[in-house]
């Protein structure tokens, strides 16, 4: 196998940078010029091209791409540049900075200059500074050889870190990378622009009159109590954090603040927008991000899909990067409208039906609640029976409502307070105090193992606090001290600079400390199982159809229309395989085929 390594070097300046536009825009530039290559085939000395677009073209066709594994760090930017100004498509792509944040996380930060220290692999050149506003035609002879030198260094950096992180990684967390990349670099969606177009119109005026007929005020809004009160009646739980000036417990509200930056992207608008208005934010990311998108089918041609592996905190799973955020379209959005296949083709969607309630009950051993899913019966229903004391087939749609909150809410350790507002929020029916304190401990008592694994949660985090080696769960996850737990992918789920006070913190990837408790830790843990299934059946279905988009348990394929009922059944099939690690577990996958994200969903 050839394992080739690249890096580009473009014209940017202080208004056409990555940093102000996304990596589709940038390369779809007018002002886009490749000011020069640097590319190493396996141990080979690493060798600097510089030379118009032509020329680039014809030096870069030398190379073996097709047969490559080829690695950059931050390979959506190289590989967007490779295949779309020259038509190059590698057989795997290879990305460090991906493998970095999966291995790594907060401990270590994503620069290539910083990864090279902590490898002790050299020092990352500073050049790139001095190219600022510069055309290749700018550059004297001497100035673009010791560009080309920083390029060649960056390349051979990127070789050794690839080869410290590579041990860390399997065949599928391989392929997952290489997938997330080319959902970027070989897009499949088109957009529909007047749907767009009417969407944000609609958007801004339903703004305007949210804020008008709510009648919330000015002063509601920034009264912190009011405003925790204006959340909750939308079933939101006000954010929170421990204030540096007094040490104790306070509404996280301020713009800084992570989770209430993370309310403005909430999936129902009018939470959006009543936190916009909050932090004086002239637009909602509903309206922002449909600018976007805009903007995107402007440009003309597919959509990319920006997506970040490993990029959720802790847990594994894709995050949105660049400005879009796919992983957080409501499931009624009008976006989801706009995202269509093209003409002959239709987009085949599907995800894995209730998975982290599956797996929940799998690893802490619920096998009697399990069962009644794997029977085929509704498991909400069931508790609802047993809540209400009626019988299965008499539970009304209110009372089955009440036990799929419950079920879904109560899992991971929640208390009666906020069943009684989630209910309250989604319903409008306020089951009371007592009532919601009922349910609490009635799911307690029949979801006993359940519960049990809380207080296991608790432990592991004492465990890899103390580096101590353990056990976790009914599937008997490794507990490997302080490295973190043990995946089925290889990979470690961890708390980084872990510490208990008057609660367990550690340091998130955007630089805040956040909460962990038992119940927590189980959650996590379960999200990043479910994370591992979907990636295992992704990588199966990809030896047939490659995968256009995924968010979250879901997957979706672009494929010829005549294929579409036969594409279904096989992605259907594959999703529904249970993991080696995890046998015995009744997976079950739902979906559809249309024209757009949403029918396909």
């Amino acid at each position: 196998m050839v394992i080739i390594g690249i890096d580009f070097e473009t014209y940017y300046a202080k208004d056409y940078s990555l940093s102000k536009i996304s990596t589709q825009a940038y390369v779809d530039h007018p002002h886009f010029e490749v000011i020069g290559v640097a590319v190493r085939v396996n141990d080979e000395p690493t060798e600097w091209f510089s030379g118009t677009m032509e020329e680039t073209q014809v030096w870069l066709n030398k190379f073996d791409w097709a047969n490559a594994w080829v690695y950059a760090h931050n390979a959506m930017f190289d590989a967007t540049i490779l295949t779309w100004r020259f038509g190059i498509k590698p057989k795997l792509w290879i990305d460090t900075l991906s493998m970095a944040r999966a291995v790594h996380g907060t401990e270590v930060g994503g620069s290539l200059a910083k990864l090279a220290i902590h490898y002790g692999l050299g020092e990352k050149g500073t050049e790139v500074v001095n190219a600022l506003g510069k055309r290749r035609v700018d550059f004297t002879e001497e100035d673009l050889d010791k560009y080309g030198e920083y390029c060649i260094n960056d390349v051979d950096l990127t070789y050794g870190l690839f080869l410290n992180l590579a041990p860390h990684f399997n065949k599928t967390e391989m392929k997952l990378i290489d997938m997330t990349i080319r959902m970027h670099s070989e897009p499949q969606f088109i957009l529909d622009i007047p749907t767009l177009e009417d969407h944000l119109y609609h958007t801004k005026k339903r703004k305007e009159e949210l804020l008008s007929a709510s009648g919330i005020a000015k002063e509601d809004l920034m009264s912190n109590n009011k405003f925790a009160d204006i959340l909750r009646s939308y079933g939101v739980t006000p954010p929170l954090k421990i204030s540096p000036a007094t040490g104790k417990e306070t509404y996280a509200f301020a713009k800084t603040d992570e989770e209430m930056k993370e309310l403005l992207d909430f999936p129902d608008f009018d939470v959006q927008a009543i936190v916009a208005a909050r932090l004086g934010t002239k637009s909602t990311l509903e309206e922002s991000r449909t600018e976007r998108f805009i903007e995107i089918a402007n440009a003309g041609g597919a959509m990319p899909i920006p997506l970040k592996y490993y990029g959720a905190d802790v847990t594994g799973r894709w995050s949105g990067c660049d400005g879009v955020n796919m992983q957080n379209l409501p499931r009624s959005s009008p976006i989801k409208h706009a995202i269509q296949a093209p003409e002959g083709y239709v987009i085949v969607g599907a995800d894995l039906s209730n998975i982290e309630l599956r797996v929940s009950l799998y690893f802490s051993g619920q096998m009697d609640k399990l069962q009644i899913i794997a029977d085929g019966l509704d498991l909400y229903k069931d508790f609802a029976a047993t809540a209400f004391k009626v019988g299965y087939d008499e539970v009304t749609k209110e009372q089955r409502f009440v036990g799929k909150t419950s079920i879904l809410g109560l899992g991971f350790g929640t208390g009666a307070a906020k069943l009684r507002e989630s209910i309250r929020a989604m319903s409008g029916n306020d089951i009371g105090k007592d009532e919601a304190e009922r349910i609490v401990n009635l799911y307690r008592s029949e979801f006993d193992k359940v519960k049990a694994t809380w207080n296991e949660g608790t432990q592991v985090l004492r465990d890899m606090r103390d580096n101590v080696t353990s056990n976790f769960g009914a599937i008997n996850l490794k507990v490997m001290g302080k490295q973190g737990i043990l995946l089925p992918s290889g990979l470690y789920l961890k708390y980084p600079d872990l510490i208990e006070q008057d609660e367990w913190t550690y340091s998130s990837h955007r630089g805040s400390r956040r909460k962990i408790y038992g119940g927590k830790v189980v959650q996590n843990c379960i999200q990043s199982l479910a994370r591992c299934i979907m990636g295992e059946a992704m990588v199966r279905i990809t030896r047939r159809y490659k995968i256009a988009l995924t968010i979250h348990d879901s997957c979706y394929c672009v494929v010829p229309k005549e294929e579409a009922q036969e594409a279904f059944d096989f992605i259907i099939g594959e999703l529904c395989k249970e993991p080696s690690w995890m046998p015995g577990i009744p997976l079950g996958a739902e979906g559809a085929f249309g024209v757009t994200l949403k029918e396909a969903g």
